[in-house]
């Protein structure tokens, strides 16, 4: 990739001293509030969502080298961050129309790349579900969506972070067996895709080809995946793109989640961090609405950073430095 100026120094705040990205998602809106209304009882008011993001933000990001926010809730948190962490800003409104398989996305209607950067972000992300296999129209309509994104951010400067999820048109199931077969094919190819010149997209934040549940020795007993087959998609799957890729958890378990970039290591994968939420900080959605703020600041400092600094460690032995990907 031949970056301007700009977007390199930028990119490079992104990343830890071993050009690594080492960064903290909590972007999440509709998740965060079904979190804490399910612990409540009843629905999370707008200044819950936003006083946990900063109690994250404020004590997590002293050992992360980024934070993903979005701009309804999260800039106060945003303020409250460290100076030395980097700050990505989410562009896509929450969630999709359940009701229609495209799921078609949308953007927050009053902000723009040029706004997201004079709130200080140093990159943008966007999300996109998409089915490689799905309908021709659909994926046409959400091709043109990206190539505005990605133009947008060009003409700012402005990385642009496209962060991919995989489905099937047919099917709602993506924990199935029948899915987990279908998985490497769908992440792999829109990877692919996505990673032509056109789209203008900076960094890549995906999953993983492969449910690690159905390969073989890691859950089920009925594999959907030998170990070797499922080590040849995370091959495939990093030789797919030019771009750097990062991770994200998928809202796995924290120890599922090293046990996965272990896995992607010893096969071969060349990804260059992780872009990550919940497996750091759910735990700490019930400590905060069942005992208040200061019982969540005092879990963060404690819980929350020792999974922070276990990552931290699991990624100097596995994760690729970014300056691998630039020309």
């Amino acid at each position: 990739m031949d970056l301007v100026y700009e977007k390199r120094k930028r990119l490079e705040k992104l990343c830890n001293k071993e050009s690594i990205f080492s960064a903290l998602a909590i972007d999440q809106r509709g998740a965060l509030k079904k979190m804490i209304a399910e612990i409540k009882g009843e629905p999370a008011s707008e200044d819950e969502v936003a006083v946990f993001k900063s109690i994250v933000s404020s004590q997590l990001t002293k050992d992360v080298s980024a934070i993903l926010l979005d701009p309804e809730y999260g800039l106060p948190a945003a303020r409250n961050k460290e100076k030395s962490s980097g700050l990505l800003l989410a562009y896509e409104k929450t969630g999709y129309d359940s009701d229609k398989s495209e799921r078609m996305p949308d953007l927050l209607p009053t902000w723009s790349a040029k706004r997201l950067k004079a709130a200080g972000a140093d990159a943008c992300k966007f999300l996109l579900y998409y089915d490689i296999d799905g309908s021709p129209e659909t994926n046409e309509k959400k091709q043109a969506f990206v190539e505005r994104i990605g133009s947008e951010c060009q003409t700012e400067q402005l990385p642009f972070f496209l962060e991919l999820l995989s489905y099937d048109e047919t099917s709602e199931d993506n924990q199935s067996k029948e899915y987990a077969r279908k998985k490497p094919h769908k992440v792999i190819r829109m990877m692919e895709k996505f990673s032509e010149p056109g789209f203008k997209v900076d960094v890549l934040k995906v999953e993983v080809p492969v449910n690690l549940s159905y390969v073989e020795g890691f859950g089920h007993r009925d594999f959907a995946y030998t170990k070797d087959e499922a080590q040849q998609y995370f091959r495939e799957q990093s030789q797919s793109t030019s771009l750097p890729f990062v991770f994200l958890s998928a809202g796995v378990t924290t120890e599922r989640f090293y046990e996965t970039l272990h896995f992607a290591k010893e096969a071969g994968s060349l990804f260059n961090g992780v872009l990550c939420g919940r497996a750091t900080w759910s735990e700490g959605v019930k400590v905060f609405v069942m005992q208040g703020e200061a019982a969540a600041i005092n879990w963060m400092k404690a819980e929350g950073r020792k999974k922070i600094e276990a990552l931290n460690a699991v990624l100097e032995e596995t994760a690729t430095p970014i300056y691998s990907r630039f020309k």
